[in-house]
């Protein structure tokens, strides 16, 4: 497989091996530079004119190369203080998990292919669809990239259980103004027509209006829509907040409707002592849950998991003449059947190995840390009279802007994001906007296991200091 004059799968393996040695080293000591690397332009002017060679490289180079010039730009989530996004910092104990899977690269779509992986993975999607509260009898589930895949997966399998196929496009399903992106996108890959997701309201804390839903529902089925599924959000984007599960259920009951959940987040909740945020999810239909947030897993580890995992194979299995010789198995469904993909890695492993490695407590205890890192991040916001708490902590996420007398909205917005841009360019922290309520407010995430308090108090005090510059120079 090798050309001559290229590298030898020896010189592959000692190059492999030092510089994960090298880089496992390193990763010891993430958050000690800045929480962004920009790329100048002329790297990546130099990436885009060096194109593709006709004859290999020294594999040093290559390697220097990709070390240097291409991995270490853009953001470190991995940063004690990157506070920006959902998908967070990452465990070494995963990080190594993926190591020893991807090394082997086995083919994860049958048990024929890889038992053994598809044993692991199967009793930690059992473990994870117990932590839901499915019943262990009928319920399933699969590892798919992430909560994308995993929302779109589920959905799939609702529309083939509650529209037939000629009314796809009179179908008609639910979200809350706060649900992510990823489910309208998947909701019209699937057939249905974007106007017919349907944003509903939410109260004041962010969940979705169940008075409003309601209404909804009997207004399209007056207009003639099949309404079939109500998505509530577990631990959204923007404030962590958690949707009415249970009265959601209650409504998707009397209605006939498909209950999907999106806890791409906060699903990892359900394995800690603040699980009860997560009441009535153990009565939806489907549930999508992404390792690689909450769970410090590298990417990518989403997981969709089902009451029934017949409504999957209802989508998704099929039986060609040149797979009969891998399905001589009667007794174990095969995740190919499952799911859209039917090459896959067997992403779950690496979630499997740490659990074995930490345990469910410890992992538990890491997912708790960023409650309390939020809680510290709010208490120190507290101490600003300028500062507007515009979404209370929950779970790991915290929402506020400095809001001054004597500014307008329009300025107010510009201020909070000139403060951003500033941290962001000091390289402290990571900090970013979002905007609630027609405001443009800042917005900590603070899931990192290793950050301390004197890591978010620092934030909020930096940010003062960014404050009153900010203020100066507006007055200059």
């Amino acid at each position: 497989m090798y050309a001559k004059g290229m590298a030898t799968e020896p010189d592959v393996e000692l190059a492999a091996v030092r510089f994960v040695c090298e880089l496992f080293a390193r990763n010891r000591h993430l958050s000690e530079g800045p929480v962004a690397v920009e790329a100048p332009e002329s790297t990546l002017e130099a990436i885009r004119a060096q194109g593709i060679p006709e004859h290999g490289r020294a594999l040093d180079d290559v390697v220097a190369e990709m070390e240097h010039e291409v991995i270490g730009y853009g953001y470190n989530a991995d940063h004690a203080r990157f506070l920006g996004f959902v998908p967070g910092p990452t465990s070494a104990i995963s990080w190594l998990g993926d190591i020893i899977a991807a090394g082997y690269n086995r083919h994860a779509g049958s048990f024929a292919n890889y038992p053994a992986g598809l044993a692991a993975e199967d009793v930690l999607l059992a473990w994870c669809a117990d932590q839901a509260g499915f019943p262990a009898d009928t319920a399933g589930g699969l590892f798919v990239s992430g909560g994308s895949m995993a929302n779109l997966t589920a959905l799939a399998a609702a529309r083939d259980a509650m529209l037939p196929e000629d009314a796809w496009d009179r179908g008609v399903a639910y979200v809350s103004e706060q649900t992510h992106s990823s489910v309208a996108k998947g909701l019209h890959i699937i057939g249905i027509p974007r106007e017919h997701v349907h944003a509903v309201s939410c109260d004041d804390a962010w969940r979705m209006d169940i008075d409003t839903l309601e209404d909804a529902i009997e207004a399209d089925r007056a207009a003639g829509l099949i309404p079939f599924a109500v998505v509530g959000t577990a631990g959204s984007t923007n404030t962590g907040s958690v949707d009415p599960l249970r009265e959601i259920a209650r409504v998707c009951a009397e209605n006939h409707l498909w209950m999907h959940v999106d806890g791409a987040f906060g699903a990892s909740v359900l394995i800690t002592r603040y699980r009860d945020m997560l009441d009535g999810v153990e009565l939806a239909d489907s549930l999508s849950w992404d390792a690689h947030k909450w769970l410090f897993q590298t990417y990518s580890c989403g997981m969709v998991l089902v009451r029934d995992r017949a409504n999957l194979l209802n989508t998704y299995s099929t039986h060609p003449e040149y797979l009969k010789d891998l399905q001589d198995r009667t007794d174990l469904v095969n995740p190919w059947d499952l799911g859209p993909e039917l090459t896959r890695p067997a992403r779950g492993l690496k979630l499997w190995f740490t659990l074995q490695a930490m345990g469910s407590a410890g992992l538990a205890e890491a997912v708790e840390h960023g409650f309390t890192l939020a809680r510290w991040v709010e208490d120190e916001c507290r101490k600003n009279p300028d500062i507007e708490i515009v979404s209370p902590a929950q779970m790991a996420m915290v929402n506020f802007r400095y809001a001054p007398a004597g500014l307008a909205e329009d300025e107010l917005d510009e201020l909070n994001l000139d403060i951003s841009r500033r941290m962001l360019e000091s390289g402290y922290a990571g900090v970013f906007t979002t905007e609630l309520a027609g405001k443009k407010v800042l917005r900590v995430c603070a899931i990192h296991p290793e950050a301390k308090e004197e890591d978010m108090r620092g934030t909020v005090q930096r940010l003062n200091a960014l404050y009153a510059e900010a203020l100066e120079t507006r007055r200059a």
